[in-house]
């Protein structure tokens, strides 16, 4: 007999972004049915969801607890996630259990529950920089490149630039830095996670301390993955946020060994690129249709209020810029900005 499973709530709300999400999760509860039984498995407890997927905890017919997880097929950035995983074959990620790309599901080894957030912010830092080594790897042909991503939001960054709330001179200098990133070689050919954050690193009770999930694997340039330590949990850098980032930023870089100034473009430019407004953020890749979820640079903001986000967009901004903008001996005693380009708008700095 079928398992139910109730779909989480804050998934529901999805619906009103399409007729492509609201068909989805019209599907999603026999989809789910259909996997339990297919696969022999049962609900071990209530169901949890991220942005654009559903995640079951489950037994095996062999009583290995597990994960089922289900995401939303219009979801491009994860399309290839089954890929990178069995590639990784779980040294520094998740292991993937068994796997249905069609239906875009995947049985994984069940981790957690804590994450990085509750671990200081400089020795998460550490942690994920050394993982990096590990889920770095040549790319195959069937991961989507990194560029192509970028090229179309540099199209929506110029076209929409007026409406961004980041001074003029750090969009010059976004699209600038970001084209030539973009015609660099190097900037595709290795395979990368895409949205390796705090939340996106969890405990293992029987391996490797910590590893990484979800996904969203291209073929790009391992620097590409640093700036989401640095906006992420901002508000505990709100004492010295110019130390506190140059202590992530340094801390990632010497300990991955990347090299500082193509770490600091790629920061500077994917810093920028959240601030495009959501409505614009759609990813443009040749011969497929344009989605209508957010890019992973762009979750965060889709959770503040219109007037808080522009004031945290124009604050986190100028500060990431001015303090990693410029090369690691200059910034030992920067110059201040121009009071009209300071955010002071927000009170915590």
């Amino acid at each position: 007999m079928s398992s139910r499973v109730t779909i989480p709530a804050d998934l529901l709300r999805r619906s009103s972004l399409g007729d492509d999400w609201a068909d989805w999760l019209r599907r999603l509860p026999r989809l789910a049915a259909d996997l339990l039984d297919e696969w022999e498995l049962r609900p071990d407890g209530p169901p949890l969801n991220g942005y654009v997927s559903m995640v079951v905890p489950v037994r095996t017919a062999d009583g290995v607890v597990a994960a089922l997880k289900i995401t939303f097929d219009g979801d491009v950035e994860s399309e290839h996630e089954s890929v990178a995983l069995s590639q990784w074959a779980g040294d520094g990620a998740v292991t993937m259990l068994r796997a249905d790309p069609r239906r875009r599901a995947l049985l994984l080894e069940r981790l957690g529950p804590e994450d990085l957030t509750q671990v200081d912010a400089i020795d998460a830092c550490e942690i994920i920089a050394s993982l990096y080594p590990r889920l770095h790897r040549r790319a195959s042909p069937v991961f989507r490149n990194l560029t192509d991503f970028v090229e179309s939001w540099l199209t929506a960054l110029a076209t929409d630039a007026h409406t961004v709330p980041v001074p003029p001179r750090l969009i010059d200098q976004a699209l600038r830095t970001g084209r030539d990133l973009c015609d660099d070689p190097n900037s595709v050919g290795t395979l990368i996670h895409g949205d390796l954050h705090y939340q996106n690193v969890l405990s293992s009770r029987t391996r490797s301390p910590w590893l990484a999930i979800d996904p969203k694997p291209m073929s790009g340039d391992p620097h590409f993955e640093i700036a989401p330590l640095l906006w992420n949990r901002w508000d505990e850098m709100s004492r010295n946020v110019r130390a506190g980032i140059e202590r992530r930023f340094f801390t990632v870089v010497d300990t991955a060994g990347f090299d500082e100034d193509r770490a600091r473009d790629w920061v500077i430019v994917r810093t920028v690129l959240t601030r495009i407004g959501s409505s614009k953020m759609q990813t443009v890749v040749p011969s497929t249709p344009l989605r209508k979820t957010p890019s992973p640079v762009m979750l965060r903001s889709r959770r503040q209020s219109s007037g808080n986000a522009q004031a945290s967009a124009l604050a986190e901004s100028w500060w990431l810029s001015v303090t990693i903008g410029s090369p690691r001996e200059q910034r030992l005693q920067p110059s201040r900005p121009h009071p009209r380009e300071r955010p002071g708008c927000c009170g915590r700095i």
